[in-house]
């Protein structure tokens, strides 16, 4: 498994078959300026009205800030999960950037409501967590989850990821902090 521009899969990722999916830079911009029809007419997929709409159009805005910054970030930063079977954009996944000076890469991964408690961020973190464990580069995933978040919280425990302590996000409020050893 590399890291590359072609979808990131894991043949052993279960419930779900999904793909995770490189956002091309103008349509990460498009999005990011809240330009849904440039952001489609770009793409070869159909966005969904969850990926082009409120609920993540703050995460377009960081991460094109970022690349701009950063831009060997954009093989690491925030992906489509792509339902195998049917091609519909379900979510978005990824990492917050690249291995930083210790290892450690913090993970994110947001499901559409309509097609939440179907196994799509299960299957999207065991994508995550291959593409972490394929890189000799990191030593540590780290995931930060709103204290109210049970599913997300329960998911991260069935893989092994331990609370490490707390922080304070300026767009999600207060966040519990897990890691786990790559």
């Amino acid at each position: 498994m590399t890291r590359t521009e072609a979808p990131w899969t894991d043949s052993a990722a279960w419930p779900q078959d999904v793909s995770l999916v490189r956002i091309p830079l103008p349509v990460l911009d498009a999005l990011a300026r809240g330009d849904s029809e440039t952001a489609e007419r770009l793409t070869d997929v159909e966005l969904g009205r969850y990926v082009v709409g409120p609920d993540c159009l703050w995460l377009w805005q960081i991460r094109s800030e970022q690349l701009v910054a950063s831009p060997d970030d954009h093989e690491w930063v925030t992906r489509l999960i792509v339902d195998g079977p049917s091609g519909d954009v379900v979510g978005v996944a990824g990492f917050h950037g690249a291995p930083d000076r210790r290892g450690m890469v913090e993970i994110g991964y947001r499901i559409d409501p309509d097609r939440r408690r179907r196994g799509y961020a299960r299957s999207a973190l065991q994508v995550l967590l291959a593409i972490a464990r394929a890189d000799p580069r990191v030593d540590v995933v780290r995931a930060t989850v709103s204290p109210d978040n049970l599913a997300s919280r329960a998911l991260l425990d069935q893989y092994g990821f331990r609370e490490v302590g707390e922080q304070w996000d300026d767009v999600d409020g207060l966040e519990t902090i897990f890691e786990v050893s790559a």
